[in-house]
């Protein structure tokens, strides 16, 4: 059997003791172990029983070959001392990095050709972990160094990752303080020609914001699978969120169509955080037309900036700081959507 349909017949909980059977059989592996990036991106942690003879401790993504791999995503050969040699491998979906699969291999299997085949086990693996993820708590409870709170629970449970990537774009997202936000909001839809893209940050703190943002969500994902523009997207969430609280919870967002056969920029900002725009060197920020928060007040009319959709963006962050993180920078010619702003106590 082959190692994906291995990974299809295993149970949510038990993919990874499928795959340790699959790359013993095929590869002669003597141990694998997979390593979860954890919710604030400060360390990899392994997923429990650690079966490596020397056993997977957590470590931080700043340091060691695993942590190499994930900044790089480029797999790594470790010729031990001795006769096994361990190959590092980017655990990763459409960009979103889930973390990093270690395997031990007899020396004389540890050739670049078993690299790059292991590349491709690698990538299976995070699109199995993906569809796993649906069925257990196994995955999730090993990214937690500390308890989440209950809205940052409601937050992770509505975003769909931290990154996605794909021919014309590449979009990066960071949350923090990771374990305890709520009232924050990110979504996206990919079709042929457009990338749409809402970002959204919602007031006060704790459970309260959260279900506020949970709401303005559901209403934002009906309109968009409605085949609404960004304005009626705007205007259906705005009378529901002012609807259910009359203007006491209003969602600053930032609605965008990005197509990805020109390059233009539709946007609609309803109070939204600040924008900037990176090309090459030069970094602007990017004035838009302000409209209201959505739900702060009844029958808010919105409408596009003037000029909406006549330019490209070559690269794009909401904030400065952005420009320091760690995330890929977009190859010629992509176009990379922006994140949250880092405010502090705030998404980023």
């Amino acid at each position: 059997m082959t190692v994906e349909g291995a990974l299809r017949g295993a149970a949510p909980h038990l993919v990874l003791d499928s795959l340790r059977a699959s790359l013993a059989y095929l590869y002669d592996a003597v141990g694998a172990d997979l390593l979860l990036v954890d919710y604030g991106f400060t360390s990899l942690r392994p997923v429990e029983p650690v079966r490596t003879p020397a056993g997977m401790p957590h470590v931080p993504v700043d340091s060691g070959p695993a942590g190499h791999v994930l900044r790089t995503q480029q797999p790594y050969l470790f010729r031990d001392v001795g006769p096994t040699a361990t190959v590092y491998l980017p655990v990763t979906v459409r960009g979103d990095r889930f973390g990093v699969l270690v395997v031990v291999l007899p020396t004389e299997r540890a050739t670049p050709e078993t690299a790059d085949s292991l590349v491709r086990v690698a990538e299976t693996l995070g699109h199995a972990l993906r569809v796993a993820d649906r069925h257990t708590d196994l995955y999730r409870r090993t990214r937690r160094t500390q308890a989440l709170s209950v809205a940052g629970e409601m937050q992770w449970d509505t975003l769909q990752g931290r990154a996605c990537s794909g021919p014309a774009f590449d979009l990066h997202a960071h949350w923090e303080p990771a374990y305890t936000s709520g009232g924050h909001l990110l979504d996206w839809s990919v079709t042929e020609d457009a990338l749409l893209l809402v970002v959204a940050d919602g007031t006060g703190p704790g459970t309260p914001a959260a279900l506020a943002s949970t709401l303005a969500l559901t209403a934002l994902r009906n309109a968009r699978r409605a085949g609404l523009d960004l304005v009626a997207q705007a205007s259906l969430t705005d009378q529901a969120l002012y609807g259910q609280y009359r203007g006491r919870s209003p969602l600053a967002a930032l609605l965008v169509r990005l197509d990805l056969t020109t390059g233009g920029i539709e946007a609609v900002d309803a109070g939204s955080p600040t924008l900037w725009r990176i090309r090459g060197a030069l970094t602007e920020r990017v004035e838009l037309d302000r409209q209201l928060p959505l739900g702060m007040f009844e029958d808010t009319v919105y409408a596009p900036p003037s000029g909406s959709g006549s330019s490209a963006a070559t690269g794009w962050s909401s904030s400065p700081a952005a420009r320091t993180s760690s995330r890929r920078p977009g190859a010629p010619g992509r176009r990379t959507t922006p994140s949250p702003a880092p405010w502090p106590g705030r998404a980023a």
